[in-house]
């Protein structure tokens, strides 16, 4: 009878940490639960969306996939959140590096990053990048 109670025991144990793993938090929830849209890309402050600007390939939609793959403008590649949610990183085969970006603002209507990225004409000068988005 204490060995029923004990597998018992175990066997609920199991099932709730099983549970709880396939739990998505609120934060996973608000970004991946909206294809988002471009509001502004700011580029040291300056809208640098035009034509042939830096920021230009960002303009239009994103949508981060539930399965950590995504579209973010003209690229396509592979997301993640960091350990507390506060940075995304955005990964893709067009750019040399993920770009990290912190996570200023994240609601159902509203997504807001920011980054800083290598200048390659002055490299002492990176481009601090900040990026805003509206739900669709």
């Amino acid at each position: 009878m204490k060995n029923l109670a004990l597998l018992l025991v175990i066997s609920c144990c199991f099932i709730a940490f099983s549970c709880n793993k396939d739990k998505k938090s609120e934060r996973f929830k608000l970004l991946t639960g909206h294809e988002w849209r471009t509001d502004t890309l700011l580029a040291n402050g300056v809208d640098a969306s035009g034509p042939g600007q830096l920021l230009e390939p960002f303009k239009g939609d994103a949508k981060f996939e539930e399965d950590g793959t995504g579209y973010f403008g003209d690229y396509t590649g592979t997301w993640w959140f960091n350990a507390d949610e506060t940075e995304v990183n955005i990964e893709t085969d067009s750019l040399p590096v993920p770009i990290i970006c912190d996570i200023v603002e994240l609601t159902s209507v509203s997504l807001k990053i920011t980054t800083v990225v290598p200048n390659l004409q002055n490299p002492l000068e990176p481009h601090n990048i900040r990026m805003t988005f509206k739900a669709k």
